[in-house]
């Protein structure tokens, strides 16, 4: 079985498709601590031509709170209605704006006041979309033990799982040793997007932008073709 871990985040780029299509079985860490500058509740599309960071607020909090311990702020709904009065505003002459607006608003409509809720919702609304029918697992329900870090807490959900091959993003490749998987019955895989660019109203392509503008300039059918543009190491 093909397993891949990551943290939450608000419609990722294009990358983290491809590796939740890559494998059988995708863990999506919500007793993970939550980070400031991380991708979890913030994300970029492309705004008069330039990169444009757009987030959805939390209530304050402790730093040292899980993904599933924070809240979205009061002031998140309206707010997410200015995020998608952004999107319509920035992508509304894009070719597939009629088809994919109506996924993207989805994602910015759930009733989920918890932080991890509403990521990974809308997580499965994009999915769904884009018919990825790999099965999704929340960490917390693995029983394992969730005191480890980094690479042992990995292997611990991969032998929980009875993984045989485990798929990791690129950036990886500093973080895991093969051979520590390997001693696990594990085989560890790197997965590795291709580059790659389309027409952004012709500006100059901006890359790793969120699946939101991927989807508009590309549709379904081109970003389910993306989805195996990918070598693994």
């Amino acid at each position: 079985m093909k397993l891949g871990i990551m943290q939450p985040y608000l419609c990722p780029y294009i990358g983290y498709f491809q590796l939740i299509n890559a494998v059988d079985n995708f863990v999506i860490y919500d007793n993970i601590q939550y980070t400031k500058k991380g991708w979890i509740n913030r994300n970029r599309i492309l705004l008069n031509g330039q990169d444009k960071m757009f987030s959805v607020p939390l209530e304050k909090g402790s730093d040292y709170l899980d993904v599933r311990e924070r809240k979205l702020a009061s002031s998140a709904p309206k707010h997410m209605k200015k995020i998608l009065a952004q999107i319509t505003n920035s992508y509304r002459r894009a070719p597939y704006f009629a088809d994919s607006f109506p996924i993207v608003e989805s994602c910015f409509s759930m009733s989920h006041t918890n932080l991890f809720e509403f990521i990974f919702a809308s997580i499965k609304v994009l999915c769904k979309a884009l018919q990825i029918d790999t099965e999704l697992t929340v960490s917390s329900f693995i029983e394992c033990d969730h005191d480890l870090s980094s690479q042992d807490r990995v292997l611990a959900i991969c032998d929980a799982l009875e993984a045989s091959t485990y798929i990791n993003n690129i950036g990886g490749n500093t973080l895991y040793d093969k051979l520590a998987f390997a001693q696990h019955g594990i085989d560890l895989k790197f997965i590795e997007c291709l580059p790659m660019s389309y027409d952004q109203r012709n500006n100059e392509f901006i890359p790793y932008l969120s699946i939101i503008d991927v989807l508009m300039f590309n549709g379904i059918e081109r970003t389910r073709q993306h989805l195996n543009r990918y070598t693994l190491h």
